[in-house]
């Protein structure tokens, strides 16, 4: 399959990344949100980060109005009617995914595939809700998604190989290098991520350390780029609860069960970077 049209439905942190990636790779993309307000919120954070690019020497001004060309926003579900491939990096919640992809159904072309950006829920069960299970696939960024090459491609049950393959080309096509994933809860990331994160914070609960000196740890004596609280902060303590109570409900093991500290700051609000308060304060 041939892909020229990509849209894209959500256009926050995630969303607006994998808009941009796409427009930089030079196909039309349509960006959808839920108000014009988050339209130019999004459309107006990747012209930033373009910016930034083009300050920094990373790309020329040329490639920064070339993406920009390539891109639009709506707030209107129909004009993704022609859309090749549609990504779904909507909120991280099933029943509002399936609303979106139930609306989009009827308004698209039959060969169009659906993409979601989910980072632990089951792709076979999105695909089900769906008339198209054959062309339902995940396909899983990370974030920042203009700068982290890695794109996990799961396959459900019912999506077509041509599906599989046509999805893993698209993805080395916006310059990534992307892996073959399970269709099971975390997938390869999170199912190995997730664990030593919440390890280490049941290891600052028992008093192994301090939360800076985990961290300090971590990096300067394992070579990670950041250590666990940070990395907690970054993602989104909310996040990481939420996954890693699908993870406990599908596997039923404790590596996967949030400790309490972890529940508490969730419920407390300290979310992190994106709330100014976790472990750390921003």
């Amino acid at each position: 399959m041939e892909f020229r049209t990509v849209g894209v439905l959500g256009c926050g942190l995630m969303g607006a990344g994998i808009a941009q990636v796409c427009a930089q790779s030079g196909y039309r993309t349509i960006v959808r949100e839920v108000d014009d307000a988050l339209v130019s919120a999004g459309l107006g954070r990747i012209e930033k980060f373009l910016a930034v690019g083009v300050k920094r020497g990373k790309l020329t001004a040329e490639d920064k109005a070339h993406a920009l060309a390539n891109l639009s926003g709506s707030i209107r579900f129909e004009d993704l009617a022609g859309c090749d491939i549609i990504i779904e990096a909507i909120v991280e919640n099933v029943e509002a995914k399936r609303q979106a992809f139930t609306t989009l159904e009827p308004i698209i072309g039959r060969d169009t595939i659906f993409a979601s950006n989910t980072s632990s829920l089951c792709i076979t069960e999105l695909a089900s809700t769906t008339k198209r299970v054959d062309r339902f696939v995940g396909l899983h960024f990370f974030s920042p998604v203009p700068l982290m090459k890695l794109v996990e491609v799961i396959r459900g049950l019912t999506t077509s190989v041509e599906t599989y393959n046509d999805v893993f080309e698209f993805a080395k096509s916006l310059g990534k290098e992307p892996v073959t994933a399970p269709d099971r809860p975390g997938f390869i990331a999170n199912r190995l991520l997730i664990p030593y994160l919440l390890d280490a914070v049941r290891a600052h609960e028992s008093g192994l350390g301090t939360i800076e000196d985990i961290d300090k740890t971590m990096t300067l004596g394992c070579g990670h780029p950041m250590g666990p609280f940070t990395l907690l902060d970054f993602v989104g303590l909310d996040t990481t609860y939420y996954i890693a109570n699908i993870m406990y409900a599908e596997f039923r093991d404790p590596v996967y069960a949030p400790p309490p500290l972890l529940k508490r700051m969730v419920l407390a609000g300290r979310y992190g970077r994106k709330s100014g308060r976790g472990f750390y304060t921003y």
